[in-house]
């Protein structure tokens, strides 16, 4: 059995399933806004926080961005592991991207739960 630090216990099949998973969250979302926006005759201020102020739409909002991060997690992963060779920088660009991530992640939730 050959053990690869990078990884950290992941597998293929693992990242695979979220992927796929966090595609399908954001084509609903994608297909939820676009009939909003399509079924709204005039979009005022109002009605967009209206919109944003239901639990449910807050609740898939944030799914969405959870996917969205995930997405990127993986991605960027795959990437520094296919094309970055010394783990040092590699560890430290993805450490950087963890934070990046993170940031992202609590900007989202205060921006969200701020409706």
């Amino acid at each position: 059995m050959v053990s690869n630090a990078a990884t950290v216990g992941r597998n293929g099949v693992h990242d695979f399933i979220l992927i796929r998973a966090s595609a399908i969250v954001l084509a609903l979302y994608v297909v939820f806004l676009t009939s909003f926006l399509v079924t709204t005759p005039e979009m005022t201020f109002d009605m967009w926080h209206g919109f944003f102020a239901h639990m449910a739409v807050k609740i898939f909002t944030l799914l969405a961005i959870i996917a969205v991060l995930i997405h990127a997690w993986i991605g960027i992963w795959q990437v520094l592991s296919d094309y970055v060779k010394p783990p040092f920088i590699r560890g430290v660009l993805q450490f950087i991207f963890s934070i990046t991530l993170l940031v992202y992640l609590a900007a989202g939730f205060l921006i969200v739960w701020g409706v």
